[in-house]
């Protein structure tokens, strides 16, 4: 009895989550006609599949997902590693003040962004960085606090043998952390992938604020400036939106197997 209960708690919960989504995918399949009746109706009649390809030829979709996948790459790439590198020390090296320096890290999560906009604004227009992809980029090859703690935590639970073994055959610091702990960490680093990945996706005060270009949009940004385009038919602009939510759906189906093995095996070890 209790069994059924929770599933039936965990099932509405979920199509809670998902009543969003199935609407703003049948408001994308729409006339705007349709689109506009009341009271709305769930199932389009007849479905205009069109509409997809219209934003595609209206629009310059295309760049917008080119800028955004480059972004998203490199700064999945940029976090993983360097996060990994800090956290790794912070687990397995000696390091004098080194609880100091991670609690100054974990600090900096409780401010919000919108107080480090002004003095990153600044930072980069010193740089020569506005107007282009690099703000978007570079601050996550410096590690990001959450990544330091997930890949530390992970760190923590590797079993001291192997690094002791290792170090018998002769092996440095870097080829342990390489060759031994990296692999053994594959679940958090395909956990912290996909946060990264998700984050830097669907960022929009960032982008808004250092990109001034058309032609250097992000793919949330893009689709924004698409309402003064497409006024009047607003259905476009949700299969826009629809649109730009697959990268993130293919990445997460992708990894779920390590997110899941990941999110479980983070424990608040240390």
């Amino acid at each position: 009895m209790r069994k059924t209960a929770s599933y039936a708690l965990v099932l509405a919960g979920a199509l809670v989550m998902l009543l969003p989504f199935a609407a703003a995918l049948s408001n994308s399949l729409k006339s705007f006609a349709q689109y506009i009746q009341v009271p709305p109706t769930w199932i389009p009649d007849p479905v205009q599949w069109d509409n997809y390809a219209e934003v595609w030829r209206r629009t310059p979709f295309g760049l917008y997902l080119a800028n955004s996948l480059v972004i998203a790459v490199l700064a999945v790439a940029g976090n993983v590693l360097t996060s990994a590198m800090v956290g790794h020390a912070l687990a397995r090296m000696r390091l004098p003040g080194k609880q100091t320096l991670l609690t100054m890290a974990l600090g900096t999560m409780m401010l919000p962004t919108v107080i480090t906009i002004v003095p990153n604004f600044l930072l980069f227009r010193s740089l020569g960085w506005l107007d282009t992809l690099l703000p978007l980029i570079v601050p996550y090859w410096l590690a990001t606090p959450i990544g330091i703690f997930l890949m530390r935590q992970t760190f923590l639970g590797i079993p001291k043998d192997f690094e002791e073994a290792a170090g018998l055959d002769g092996a440095n610091p870097w080829q342990v952390f390489w060759r031994i702990h990296l692999p053994l960490a594959k679940p958090a680093l395909a956990t912290l992938a996909v946060f990264t990945f998700t984050t830097s996706w669907k960022a929009v005060l960032e982008p808004t604020i250092y990109l001034t270009s058309p032609e250097n949009y992000t793919l949330p940004v893009g689709v924004l400036s698409l309402k003064g385009q497409f006024v009047g038919n607003d259905q476009l602009v949700t299969a826009a939106a629809m649109m730009s939510l697959l990268p993130m759906l293919v990445v997460f189906v992708l990894a779920q197997r390590y997110f899941v093995r990941g999110t479980m095996s983070a424990g608040l070890k240390g």
